[in-house]
């Protein structure tokens, strides 16, 4: 079946589980220029997604044999978005992994679903509901605008330019020295984003792009 769509750039993804998160994930990639073999059990969202996806079929996923049938091996990455079903989730994965699937990834809801995923052969593990929960708090707490946290307690956001940059270069307010933080990028209304560099100029309205160990990115955020 992969024969049939696939080419040399795109990459190949096949995506399990059509409610809210994987129909994102999977309308996403198509818009970006992937190809994508959606599944799920239900009829009604395969037929929901028939027509915007590359190619949407109907099967057990939990079964090994059937993922096998669709030649789920010669896709480069498999993505389980399955969430409420726990059950499924895991035997998907597992099922993914006998099948031959090399790069899989998988939404959990607990940390323990993530760990019993990771056990039996998601390669990469994601929490949409925690990760999206924590960013909004981050922004409704501060003068963050987005947030992003990784693993390792380091974290990218855009927040409004703190008083004491306005009117000044990065080199003279020394966010670095002061925060200990970097200021990546600067947008100013209007205008595209530029990366930051020590002469680049700050004004009151400017939003910026900083990153560095979280608590200084949310203590420089909340710095005003």
């Amino acid at each position: 079946m992969l024969a049939k769509f696939r080419n040399s750039d795109p990459t190949t993804v096949v995506v399990i589980g059509l409610g809210r998160f994987g129909s994102a994930v999977a309308e996403s990639l198509v818009q970006m220029g992937h190809e994508v073999l959606a599944v799920d059990e239900n009829p009604a969202l395969v037929e929901r997604w028939a027509d915007d996806l590359t190619h949407v079929v109907q099967a057990d996923s939990t079964d090994d044999q059937a993922l096998r049938q669709l030649g789920v091996a010669d896709f480069d990455r498999a993505v389980v978005a399955i969430g409420d079903d726990i059950e499924a989730s895991v035997l998907t994965v597992l099922a993914l992994a006998e099948a031959g699937v090399k790069d899989i990834w998988a939404k959990a809801i607990t940390r323990k679903h993530g760990k019993i995923l990771q056990r039996v052969g998601a390669t990469h593990v994601v929490y949409p509901e925690f990760s999206m929960g924590e960013r909004v708090a981050h922004m409704l707490t501060g003068r963050m605008e987005d947030y992003i946290e990784f693993d390792d307690e380091f974290s990218i956001a855009r927040t409004l330019a703190p008083r004491f940059t306005w009117d000044k270069t990065l080199a003279e307010s020394a966010p670095r020295t002061t925060h200990g933080v970097t200021v990546v990028g600067v947008k100013r209304t209007g205008e595209d984003f530029t990366y930051a560099r020590p002469e680049t100029e700050v004004r009151r309205y400017d939003h910026l792009i900083v990153s560095g160990p979280t608590r200084l990115v949310e203590r420089f955020c909340q710095s005003g």
